[in-house]
């Protein structure tokens, strides 16, 4: 059972990565704007900005993840966490401030290296986790996704009434005042006599698989989990591509269904995945999400009807099912004084993710809804994920299959 310093603890690390999520969300409705006010360019030129931003954001977070992660190995979770914390509030003014092009890609980059606080707050998890909760204490993570999905937004839509730059602002506010929470309420979740020290060879992306590699079990589920994330891929690259192009949807219907997805989530990771674990126990959770993702995928990708997309969200949520319950096994066999290294090295393969993500499903898409092609099938990008997803559920059986 979870004493109570834990459950603050677990609110805390909730309330961090929602808001996390919620000033990511909170600034895209305005970014375009943004750039172009910037740039004085018209929309093509902000949108290519903006790809480029992304880029810059997700560069950072592959290479400074294991190193957040290495130094919350040696000096604790706590000060790493509330570092982030402070870091992120102040990219998010500095951002709103920013007076030129540069100003912003050094806003990104900055945010790309804190941004890497979801690494030291899934090491937090595993560290004050049991074997009963782990999984569904890792479904709280998607959750808080989910939620930060429809509230980002949202809010964003709201603070640029006020201007561009508003919103810029809220989510620095957002920021700082859990810093300043996070600094009164959060314990450290590692003891002083499992601190390790800190390796430059281990922290980066290849040091730390490396050293994780070392179980083949691990090393194999961490490439599920990498299969995974990029089949996941082409739900923000495509969804709304692909909307407007099968039925025409308007902008308001694109944030409707955005938000029914991020219920849909949201309800499965943050109340769902617990019953199931003691249901089913993780393996066949996890199983079973991968034939959920594998199915919502397809239906999806042959979708001819609006309603289809929403009715279709219900196994494509089920889905949810199989991270956190991969992040489970894995936590339970790498050592306490190695969770920063093990969750650094996660979040830069997830990085890779959305690096790849992009030229993958949005060229296939762009491909395959050319008119000048002789196959045309705007669902491709869901159907590759499918695909991907076969690939991990099978991958996954052979790897657990003999595993008590």
């Amino acid at each position: 059972m979870i004493n109570t310093q834990n459950k603050n603890a677990m609110l805390f690390i909730f309330l961090t990565i929602l808001i996390d999520c919620i000033g990511l969300g909170i600034i895209i409705p305005v970014l375009p704007e943004l750039i172009k006010q910037i740039t004085n360019g018209n929309i093509s030129e902000a949108a290519s900005i903006g790809g480029w931003l992304s880029f810059a954001y997700a560069i950072m977070s592959f290479l400074f993840s294991p190193v957040l992660g290495g130094l919350s190995d040696r000096f604790g979770r706590r000060p790493i966490i509330l570092i982030s914390l402070l870091g992120l509030g102040i990219d998010y003014i500095f951002c709103a401030m920013a007076p030129t092009l540069g100003w912003l890609f050094v806003g990104r980059i900055l945010a790309g290296v804190c941004g890497a606080s979801f690494t030291t707050a899934s090491a937090y998890i595993a560290d004050v986790s049991n074997d009963e909760n782990r999984a569904k204490n890792f479904g709280m993570i998607g959750a808080a996704f989910g939620v930060g999905f429809i509230i980002g937004p949202l809010l964003g839509s709201l603070f640029g009434t006020f201007g561009t730059r508003a919103p810029f602002y809220a989510a620095a506010i957002l920021s700082l005042v859990n810093f300043i929470y996070g600094f009164f309420v959060l314990p450290e979740s590692l003891a002083k006599e499992k601190l390790r020290k800190f390796d430059w060879k281990r922290a980066n992306p290849l040091g730390s698989l490396i050293q994780l590699s070392k179980q083949k079990v691990v090393i194999n589920l961490i490439l599920v989990m990498f299969i995974l994330e990029l089949a996941s891929q082409a739900m923000p690259n495509v969804w709304s591509f692909f909307c407007i192009e099968r039925f025409n949807w308007s902008e308001k219907q694109i944030g409707v269904s955005l938000a029914f997805v991020g219920v849909a989530i949201a309800i499965v990771q943050g109340g769902l995945i617990g019953w199931a674990k003691t249901k089913f126990g993780e393996k066949k959770s996890l199983f079973a999400g991968l034939l959920f993702n594998t199915v919502g995928f397809i239906l999806f990708s042959f979708a001819n009807q609006s309603w289809m997309m929403y009715a279709f969200l219900i196994p494509f949520a089920l889905g949810g099912f199989a991270i956190p319950n991969i992040q489970s096994i894995i936590t339970q066999k790498v050592p306490s004084n190695e969770q920063g290294e093990l969750q650094g090295g996660l979040t830069s393969l997830i990085s890779i993710t959305a690096i790849l993500g992009p030229l993958i499903m949005s060229n296939s898409f762009a491909f395959f809804t050319n008119h000048q092609n002789h196959i045309y099938f705007p669902g491709i990008a869901f159907l590759i994920g499918a695909v991907l997803s076969i690939v991990g559920l099978i991958f996954s059986y052979f790897t657990l299959k003999n595993m008590r």
